[in-house]
């Protein structure tokens, strides 16, 4: 497990502002590199203390050098490598997110406000893609219900919506005279899935913190949804009455539905969602296909959540 090759740390002493500098300091070392664009994602890494989780699956997770390249994240590009080496430019401290809404405790948040309360833990959970690929990715983070219970929903709060960073200085996919997506990136849960304990609000992977074109400094990881639905570099979470809008439902409603439950009887328009490609298994011809499981193997947490909705439907 990962967890055994992080430092004996106490977690009070890893702090943004830490992490921060300890990247300017690597950064500063390796200035006259050429292609510095595409290290300081990784370089300033700093290693993450965290328990073990039960959650945890005990399939064997992605590589970290896949998991950390191949990815989608349009603020930086839309090809698969565009992430990895675009995203140097992201400052992801100092970084804040604002809480408002319905809710009677709304704030602006540090993410060191944000983590001093909370226990990390490690999760090792799968991910599927809308797009037809998976991985196996240990995630570090806490539970999304214990922020939404310090901020105190009103009962008229049925619905969380987040919101993506929008800064094009520093994401150069944001920039020019055609986009390829509204910005800001937009997501939405229901409350109870926003307060189910899968729900995940990740600040590391592989045991250290975040890498930039994973989603620094704070990103979603809902596992039994399609990936798109696991909101990136988060700067806004609102609580709302009504279904907020998504920006992939957005741009096609007919492609993705507000649910994005991992279906392997609901085909995209343009695909089958029956199968996956399992990334490190293989490429092309080659790649190895598994069947696609409902909910993405985590029916057995999830499934009463949609008892009696149409998932073919409500997709």
């Amino acid at each position: 497990m990962l967890i055994r090759n992080a430092p004996d740390i106490p977690r009070s002493e890893i702090t943004p502002k830490s992490v921060y500098l300890q990247r300017r300091q690597i950064m500063a070392g390796i200035a006259g590199l050429a292609g510095l664009a595409v290290l300081p994602a990784q370089l300033g890494a700093a290693p993450l203390a965290a328990k073990r989780s039960p959650f945890s699956t005990d399939e064997t997770p992605t590589r970290k050098a896949d998991a950390t390249s191949y990815n989608n994240f349009y603020e930086f590009g839309t090809d698969k490598a565009d992430p990895a080496a675009n995203a140097g430019s992201l400052k992801p401290a100092p970084w804040s997110v604002k809480i408002d809404g319905l809710v009677a405790k709304p704030a602006t948040l540090t993410l060191d406000d944000i983590l001093k309360p909370v226990t990390l833990e490690e999760r090792i959970y799968r991910l599927r893609c809308v797009e037809g690929w998976s991985m196996v990715i240990p995630w570090v983070g806490f539970p999304l219900a214990d922020l939404i219970k310090r901020v105190e929903p009103l009962g008229s709060a049925k619905y969380v919506a987040f919101e993506t960073l929008v800064r094009p200085g520093e994401m150069p996919g944001q920039r020019g005279l055609f986009q390829p997506l509204p910005w800001p990136y937009v997501e939405g849960l229901r409350l109870d899935e926003a307060l189910h304990p899968l729900t995940l609000l990740a600040t590391g992977m592989y045991g250290e913190t975040l890498p930039n074109q994973n989603g620094a400094p704070l990103r979603l990881v809902v596992p039994w949804k399609y990936g798109f639905k696991s909101i990136k570099s988060i700067v806004r979470i609102s609580f709302v009455d009504k279904q907020p809008p998504t920006t992939w439902q957005a741009l096609a409603e007919e492609e993705y539905g507000f649910y994005s439950n991992v279906n392997p009887e609901v085909d995209h328009p343009r695909w089958s969602q029956a199968t996956e490609r399992r990334i490190g298994e293989g490429s092309g011809l080659f790649a190895k296909r598994r069947p696609t499981l409902m909910f993405n193997g985590y029916g057995d947490q999830v499934a009463q959540l949609y008892a009696g909705l149409d998932l073919r439907a409500n997709y």
